[in-house]
């Protein structure tokens, strides 16, 4: 198996794009793509930088990727990661290629003193839930709100 993780590039912001449609297709999510490319390349490679992100590269294509940022929570008075978001193609799932990437998630969080990791799935996303209580996390019940400016 040969894959690769590595910080996302320019070029991979189409693919990125995909990637995101086909990831809120899975959790059962709205995606428009119109804009993305742009808006996307302002958060990952603009300055400011908002958006720190990882893609997946599985045998020369991009199967995969990974998105953080960088929080402050009040009660802890402290940094934290934020993952966004972590998905991979179906054809690279339970190949331990998510495992590597929370590892490397980790491991950012500890450079930067970060209190935690946060991040979300969908409760019906079974597999996911598994993943992440088998790394040891623990989950908090919580409803998450939307809401147009």
């Amino acid at each position: 198996m040969d894959y690769k993780i590595r910080d996302c590039e320019e070029k991979d912001l189409e693919d990125l794009v995909k990637l995101c449609a086909a990831h809120a297709e899975y959790e059962k999510g709205e995606f428009e793509p119109t804009g993305k490319v742009e808006a996307l390349k302002a958060g990952i490679f603009g300055d400011p930088k908002r958006l720190n992100c990882w893609v997946v590269e599985f045998d020369g294509k991009v199967e995969g990727f990974a998105t953080y940022t960088f929080d402050y929570s009040t009660w802890d008075a402290a940094s934290f990661l934020y993952m966004d978001c972590l998905y991979l193609n179906e054809n690279i799932r339970s190949k331990g290629i998510g495992t590597e990437i929370m590892k490397r998630i980790q491991a950012v969080a500890k450079e930067k003193n970060c209190v935690n990791i946060q991040w979300q799935t969908p409760e019906f996303n079974a597999l996911a839930i598994k993943f992440y209580v088998g790394l040891g996390s623990t989950g908090k019940q919580k409803m998450r709100f939307f809401m147009k400016p």
